[in-house]
């Protein structure tokens, strides 16, 4: 499965400093690989410590991690959503995309100018708000006046939809994106998911900020969590200076001192990408033996035969059943053989829930 998530903020407040730190995730850690497929996009890996744990068990000749495609979508300022500043453009990227990581100023610095003169970082996610708002404004008005001409020959389904779509045109006229609206309906979601709209994505605020304010945060990053508490978003504290200086640094045990000075556990861009996953509802299942130990992404809920789907659509169309070690068995008894003598391998068939961490085996005929 394929996740997608673009960058976005203002001039100047440290979004092309952490694309470039996700460029360079491989001189962090081996589990961060990189490469570019254009200039402004690139593949990393999703960090998991639980398939390092199985690599060390099984041995295979190969490792496959989950990956996230991020897109550094440049040219986002005021005016974006009348075509200023290439703004036609990269809205159209930010649509594309599964999930917005917005990068907001949250540091006090007089030798990098401010593009509107002040630290504001409420502020400046207002701008980039009411630029993806106005954008989704034209998506609806356009497709509310085909939904009236339906809805003029008394075609219920016509109305109903027009009534939803007259319901997100008042939100975003009050100002607010689409994912602050509490909606329930599944017929009102599925059409919400066909329309594509910018402000329904899910929005991960990366408060970037200095050295200091790394670990506590800081009065803008305060003003920030105030802002968006009714937003369905995720807020992470980050400071990309911080993470430019431990890429520079050469061993592992070198960055483990450095982020231990700092009082932090582990690179922000790990936690950015651990953050995204889980802001989009994805989980992780494992399939383990000696040619390929891999890590497979799969939304919250999945039953099995839709996770084999994953691997291949032959597996979920000629499904039989699934057997199944949680991740902390396998680790616990160090293979699937003594996991299964010590009665921890279940047989499961389609109404299984995967969960996170499973260790699966497919069985399948077609």
């Amino acid at each position: 499965m394929a996740l997608k998530c673009g960058i976005v903020g203002l001039p100047n407040v440290g979004k092309s400093t952490l694309f470039n730190c996700l460029s360079n995730a491989k001189a962090q850690s081996a589990n961060f690989p990189f490469c570019t497929i254009e200039p402004n996009v690139g593949i990393i890996t999703v960090p998991d410590e639980r398939l390092s744990k199985l690599e060390e068990l099984v041995s295979p000749q190969k490792v496959q991690p989950t990956t996230i495609e991020i897109v550094d979508i440049a040219g986002l300022v005021k005016g974006a959503s009348k075509g200023e500043g290439l703004g036609n453009q990269f809205l159209g990227n930010i649509r594309e995309t599964d999930a917005i990581i917005h990068v907001l100023r949250c540091f006090e610095d007089d030798n990098i100018i401010h593009v509107e003169g002040k630290i504001d970082p409420v502020g400046d996610k207002d701008v980039i708000d009411a630029e993806l708002q106005l954008k989704d404004l034209e998506t609806l008005e356009k497709a509310s006046d085909k939904i009236k001409r339906a809805a003029k020959t008394g075609n219920k389904v016509a109305q109903k939809e027009g009534a939803f779509f007259q319901l997100l045109i008042d939100h975003l006229n009050q100002g607010k994106s689409v994912r602050a609206l509490e909606i329930t309906n599944e017929d009102e979601l599925l059409l919400l998911s066909s329309l594509q709209l910018l402000t329904s994505k899910p929005v991960l605020y990366v408060c970037n900020v200095d050295e200091a304010s790394v670990v506590t945060g800081n009065a803008h990053v305060d003003a920030v969590k105030e802002a968006v508490k009714d937003e369905d978003a995720e807020i992470i504290i980050l400071g990309a200076a911080i993470e430019a200086d431990i890429t520079e640094l050469e061993t592992y045990d070198e960055r483990q001192m450095f982020l231990e000075e700092l009082g932090l556990e582990t690179p922000g861009v790990a936690r950015l990408i651990k953050s995204a996953y889980h802001l989009l509802k994805l989980e992780t299942y494992f399939t383990a033996g000696v040619k390929e130990v891999r890590a497979w992404t799969i939304h919250e809920g999945t039953t099995a035969p839709q996770a084999a789907g994953v691997i291949h659509t032959d597996f979920e169309k000629g499904f039989i059943r699934a057997e199944v070690i949680h991740y902390a068995d396998f680790v616990k008894y160090g293979s699937e053989a003594a996991s299964k003598e010590a009665g921890k391998l279940s047989v499961e068939g389609k109404e299984y829930i995967v969960r996170d961490g499973d260790v699966m085996h497919f069985r399948f005929n077609v």
